[in-house]
């Protein structure tokens, strides 16, 4: 018993802080402060995408997005849900206990990357891909291992809800690959090059974040084979969804990289290299608070529930905000990226724009299942929009090409986020506030109405996004998270 008295004073801070009153605040400003950084790293595309589409020309991009969607197809294979894992078992563990699982993590994740960087090279050679995207995906796969260990190391900053420092190492990562975009397009180089782009990147941020946690998690991996089996045995299950999920999502350009015109999957490409960039807010937005969710869910099941409910109606507006801005603005954004060779791929991004309301409602209910270790419920959620996405591509495209792959991308995503918003509602744990659906839809709908009139993308898109707040303002569903933000924001 004489011991007892020190824990509290051993325990980490993070674990008390998403314990504390103040870990919800601290996890709005979290997600304020990550979809800050990553609208940095958007902004910084923005500067290099256009040159590379212009540089390499449409049917070359299609080529270069073809082997970068192969490569992340890798990576989300290889992940096999190990970054969520370990940051549920970080907040949850303490001690010595933790310090072994970050080695073994780390030694699966090298193992594991390793492999599948082979995997990822012997398909592009399979598949009929010439000398060069084959050594591209070599290349590229070297720098998405870094990439991968960096994030992993992050974990410790996740944990802490100290999300100034993980947006920082992404800004870091994306401007070095835009320096490295713009010096190799004012060169004149070719296309191999740019898949070296993602190697130096990897280094910086693995650098950075190394230099962050070097003295609250340990940086030798532990490899021992098979005996981290033990470790992912339950978490197969959500290793498997994690896989299926990468791969449905990137699955239509890599069936039009083999099966449509070079032309058309370029088009697709342009489109989504924008769509690619936003399906990674929700992430980062509901991510945020994914340490709170998987502290409640052990410790506290009221305040999970209310989190969960809470969640869901800010995701509901901010995707439905996001589909609208996307469709609104995508003339000129697709002028910008691609000029006015690129004009077909307009149509093509709207379409897929609406897919983003999915996007968001599958985050926040992909969340709290993984905190409630419902892996398989994930896994047939994920398994089901695979396998709708792989049916959809291949009828579609023959059909409309560019069009009916973005179709096929938003009937998908629309049935990962049914599926798992039922298994959601099924686990008893929460009733999510479908009241808000109608008045979030009538918003949206209203904020599309500029569509019918004749100016300039830019106004349009000002004018739908006012007219959008206003009435999610007037219907009394603008977030309190947010007021309360903004009044602190004023008060400092």
């Amino acid at each position: 018993m004489s011991s007892r008295p020190q824990t509290p004073a051993a325990e980490p801070p993070e674990e008390s802080l998403v314990a504390s009153r103040t870990a919800g605040p601290a996890a709005v400003r979290g997600s304020v402060l990550r979809g800050a950084g990553y609208a940095a790293t958007i902004l910084l595309s923005l500067v290099s995408a256009p040159l590379l589409i212009r540089h390499l020309g449409i049917a070359a991009f299609g080529r270069y997005t073809a082997v970068i969607s192969i490569v992340t197809i890798i990576g989300g294979l290889t992940d096999a849900g190990l970054l969520n894992i370990a940051l549920r078992e970080w907040v949850t563990r303490r001690g010595s206990d933790r310090a072994e699982l970050a080695r073994s993590l780390l030694g699966i994740r090298l193992e594991l990357s390793a492999a599948g960087v082979a995997l990822g090279v012997w398909f592009a050679a399979l598949a009929g891909y010439d000398r060069v995207l084959v050594i591209g995906t070599l290349i590229a796969g070297v720098g998405m291992v870094l990439q991968a260990v960096a994030h992993l190391l992050s974990v410790p900053l996740q944990a802490d809800l100290r999300f100034g420092w993980t947006s920082a190492i992404d800004v870091a990562r994306q401007l070095v690959s835009v320096l490295l975009i713009v010096g190799l397009v004012l060169i004149g180089a070719t296309l191999l090059p740019f898949f070296a782009v993602t190697v130096p990147a990897g280094l910086v941020m693995l650098v950075v974040a190394a230099v962050l946690v070097h003295r609250s998690m340990p940086l030798t991996p532990r490899f021992r084979g098979m005996a981290w089996w033990p470790l992912v045995r339950d978490t197969l299950p959500y290793a498997a969804a994690v896989a299926i999920n990468t791969v449905y999502f990137r699955v239509t350009i890599v069936v039009m990289s083999l099966i449509a015109a070079a032309q058309q999957t370029g088009y697709f490409a342009t489109s989504f290299r924008v769509t690619e960039v936003l399906v990674g807010i929700p992430a980062f937005a509901v991510g945020a608070a994914f340490p709170i969710l998987s502290h409640a869910a052990a410790a506290d099941r009221p305040r999970f529930a209310q989190a969960s409910e809470r969640i869901f109606e800010l995701a509901l507006i901010a995707g439905t905000a996001m589909a609208l801005l996307v469709v609104l603005s995508a003339p000129f954004v697709i002028d910008v990226l691609a000029g006015a060779h690129g004009a077909p791929a307009t149509p093509v991004l709207q379409i897929q724009g609406l897919a983003l309301v999915a996007t968001f409602l599958a985050a926040a209910a992909a969340y709290p299942l993984l905190s409630l270790r419902r892996h398989t419920a994930l896994m047939v959620a994920n398994g089901a929009a695979l396998a709708m996405n792989a049916v959809l591509t291949l009828v579609l495209v023959p059909l409309d090409q560019a069009k009916g792959a973005a179709i096929a991308a938003v009937l998908a995503e629309t049935c990962l986020a049914v599926g798992q918003v039922v298994l959601l509602v099924r686990s008893g744990e929460t009733r999510l506030p479908f009241g808000s659906v109608p008045g979030v839809a009538l918003a949206g709908a209203a904020g599309a109405a500029p569509l019918l009139l004749d100016i300039h993308p830019v106004l349009r898109t000002l004018l739908g996004a006012a007219i959008f707040l206003s009435l999610i303002t007037v219907f009394g569903m603008l977030p309190p998270e947010l007021r309360h933000l903004v009044r602190t924001r004023r008060s400092t």
